[in-house]
């Protein structure tokens, strides 16, 4: 089955450093198959006889752990889920919408409506944010170097590991998927 992991923090202002080819042969001597990357911030194509998503990011942890002593949450997320961020994003139903401001974090685990409450989404106007499932999709009108809507903040508020991808990553994955 073909996956696309997500490698959250990983050559990000000179931390956890990881060669997108030292990263593949890492992947292909553990046994996955087609392993292919796109750009530097770790995104990762791989097929595995392994369907379970969940396994699959743990067997990339640990390898990641294990070979170069870092420790890089990874979420694997199937076709089926990324494509869902084109049909599924609510900003799309507004008249205009400036893509350049259009992030998804994706989710360790299904969330319910409920964890919109406890995001408290309404202090961070004029950011705005929406849960479907596994994925938050944010609109960040201020930016997301300015945003208080951070990875960090929906980890620690929702108990989840989460990284998020900008709308022109998104599109390019679904492209390459």
């Amino acid at each position: 089955m073909k996956h696309l992991a997500l490698l959250r923090g990983i050559n990000v202002s000179g931390h956890n450093m990881i060669k997108m080819d030292i990263l593949k042969n890492l992947l292909e001597n553990v046994g996955f198959k087609n392993v292919e990357t796109y750009v530097q911030s770790g995104n990762v194509f791989l097929e595995s006889d392994d369907v379970n998503a969940q396994s699959v990011g743990f067997t990339i942890k640990q390898e990641i752990a294990k070979q170069l002593g870092l420790d890089v949450p990874v979420i694997v997320i199937s076709k089926t889920d990324l494509e869902k961020c084109l049909t599924n994003n609510p900003f799309f139903n507004k008249k205009e919408v400036d893509t350049k401001k259009l992030y998804v974090a994706f989710i360790s685990k299904e969330l319910n409506n409920s964890a919109l409450n406890e995001l408290k989404i309404s202090q961070f106007k004029p950011d705005e944010a929406f849960i479907d499932g596994n994925r938050i999709y944010m609109k960040l009108e201020t930016g997301a170097g300015n945003t208080r809507l951070t990875q960090k903040y929906i980890e620690k508020k929702l108990n989840v590991t989460a990284t998020s991808r900008n709308w022109n990553t998104v599109n390019k994955l679904i492209e390459l998927f």
